[in-house]
């Protein structure tokens, strides 16, 4: 999925107006860790990867439901980057710190998920606010 995304992006980068761009070292380090990222986990779960407001349910067996899944088996911090995004606000405020908090609250390295946000940031980087966040994350 992430080498998918990656040509994707390329292919889109490629056919941009180069003043529109985003920089591009910035954009090669981004799509770099995007490609690198799943090959370097430690271990790997199955994931949602789709994990956003609208398929997040309150339910009765359990507090909480996710649903309509896309799952791919790979690195567990790569699940919560989708319900990150869908937080434009918060990541604007304060992005490490956010960043913080998810990893916290999922036991995943803070780090690694920092690197995970900004590889993600400068693959979807055609909205406007990712661009600022991902000048916040770069490693």
């Amino acid at each position: 999925m992430c080498d998918r995304w990656a040509e994707q992006f390329e292919d889109r980068y490629a056919n941009t107006d180069p003043q529109l761009r985003l920089d591009p070292g910035m954009a090669k380090a981004g799509i770099d860790l995007f490609r690198s990222l799943p090959g370097t986990s430690g271990r790997t779960v199955l994931l949602c990867t789709d994990l956003h407001p609208e398929n997040v349910l309150a339910a009765r067996r359990e507090p909480w439901l996710a649903i309509d899944p896309k799952p791919y088996v790979e690195d567990p911090t790569h699940d919560p980057l989708q319900y990150m995004l869908n937080h434009p606000a918060r990541l604007r405020a304060d992005p490490v710190v956010f960043a913080q908090r998810v990893a916290d609250l999922l036991d995943l390295d803070a780090q690694r998920l920092r690197l995970w946000l900004f590889a993600r940031c400068v693959q979807s980087v055609r909205e406007s606010h990712l661009q600022l966040v991902a000048k916040h994350l770069a490693p």
